[in-house]
This record gives structure tokens, sequence and C-alpha cells, in this order.
């Protein structure tokens, strides 16, 4: 999938978090150990969402490697950011114009 095609899956996953009660905290966020896509608040809860978009099953391209890596970037945005949340990893899928989360697919 292009990087523009994957941004325009973020767009609408930020469109449909907030209109479900999500703050955005940050999005796109690196390190070197790898990404997080979307960064939310809601409930006092941070959400560290993994968007995935396209054809097929996108939800099985979150994968346990995907996970681990994720996990390390956590621990590298909550270290920077010192906030002091609960927080779990969601999955969101975009497919045309159905969105579907997928809550607490990995947690602390």
């Amino acid at each position: 999938m292009s990087r523009k095609k994957g941004h325009l899956g973020e767009d609408k996953a930020v469109e449909f978090l907030e209109n479900n009660g999500f703050r955005i905290i940050e999005r796109n966020f690196y390190s070197r150990f790898g990404e997080i896509d979307i960064v939310t608040l809601k409930d006092e809860v941070l959400h560290f969402i993994e968007v995935k978009s396209g054809k097929g099953e996108p939800i099985y391209r979150i994968t346990p490697s995907k996970i681990s890596k994720i996990q390390k970037t956590i621990q590298f945005f909550l270290n920077k950011t010192k906030l002091d949340f609960d927080y779990c990893i969601d999955g969101l899928i975009v497919k045309g114009n159905d969105i579907e989360l997928f809550e607490n697919i990995g947690f602390s």
C-alpha cells in the first residue's frame, strides 16, 4: 500500500476516534524501535492505535512481531513524555468507509 493511501486511512481513523470521544495526543510517533500510528486518550486511558487499511483482512497484518515493536515504542514514548496513565494497544481497521476498532489487542 502506498504511503498516501496509508495516510488517508489514518485521517479517516482520526475522524472516527474524535467522533467517539478519543482525544488525539500524537500521530506517527517514531522511535528506533518502530512507529505508533495514533496515540489517544479516553477515560484516563492512553490508547496506542495501530491503523491498518486495505483489501482482505487487514487485522491479520498486526502480528506478534508488530505488537512487540509497539510495546517497545510505548515504553520509549512514556519515558519521553512522562505521561502516567494506564494504557492499551488497539487495532483500527479501515476498509473503504467501514471502520472497526479492536480494543486491547495488547495491553500493559
